[in-house]
């Protein structure tokens, strides 16, 4: 493994492969991911979800798979991701973008970088059972005929940065039982603790993770074994 922050390790393997974008943070820095806490208040958070759980107009989510002729296509495949969407109203947008650019100097400094265009905000509900299987934000995995990773190709080059609102807390975090979920962590498949444990993240509701979008950064949904998952997400061009 490669020490790629004071507390985090990263997959050696991935040094050898033609990866794109290896933006990171400073090396000096504790994590090479950011969390910032309460972007949202808890009873922000608590009438966003009622809503999200009232709201009868969303549509599955969809992956973005190459066909034969080399096409980026987007089609709803269950058997990777299994989760719902929906459109963030107009109050709960103005007030997301209103803490994003006070919040805007704070990443930028993190990761040495310029942020520029944004995608729209996506609202993402896992019910039990509800998942998403490992995968790049920019970049589509390349395997073998073993099923051995052997590259990436980068498909959505303007994503240089994810970021990922919790409306909901983990378990672990939450206050009342009935408020978390179980399972359904956000899991980085190539990072590592100084225990050699993959990282998990546990958010509570309101916390913000921002993370480079690129391979290093390959990342999953575990499935949600039992409450409600509810993130805001979104993606981030820069320069740097």
């Amino acid at each position: 493994m490669i020490q790629i922050s004071n507390h985090i390790y990263c997959d050696a393997r991935l040094e050898k492969l033609d990866i794109t974008n290896r933006l990171f943070p400073s090396a000096y820095k504790d994590t090479p991911y950011l969390i910032i806490k309460n972007f949202f208040t808890p009873e922000l958070c608590r009438e966003l979800v009622s809503l999200v759980k009232k709201d009868e107009e969303s549509q599955r989510a969809e992956v973005k798979l190459e066909n034969i002729s080399g096409i980026i296509e987007s089609d709803v495949v269950t058997d990777y991701r299994k989760t719902n969407i929906y459109t963030l109203d107009d109050f709960y947008s103005e007030y997301y973008e209103k803490q994003f650019l006070k919040y805007k100097p704070l990443i930028e400094e993190y990761f040495a970088a310029v942020m520029t265009l944004s995608t729209d905000i996506q609202v993402l509900e896992y019910k039990e059972g509800y998942f998403y299987v490992k995968h790049a934000d920019d970049s589509s995995e390349l395997v073998d005929e073993n099923g051995e990773t052997v590259g990436f190709k980068c498909v959505a080059p303007e994503r240089k940065f994810t970021t990922v609102l919790f409306a909901t807390p983990h378990e672990s975090n939450a206050q009342e039982e009935s408020e978390g979920f179980s399972g359904g962590e956000l899991l980085f498949n190539y990072l590592y603790d100084e225990k050699g444990e993959p990282v998990k993240i546990k958010a509570d509701a309101g916390d913000m993770v921002i993370f480079p979008s690129n391979p290093y950064f390959s990342h999953e949904v575990l499935p949600v074994t039992k409450g409600y998952r509810v993130t805001l997400v979104q993606w981030h061009d820069a320069i740097y």
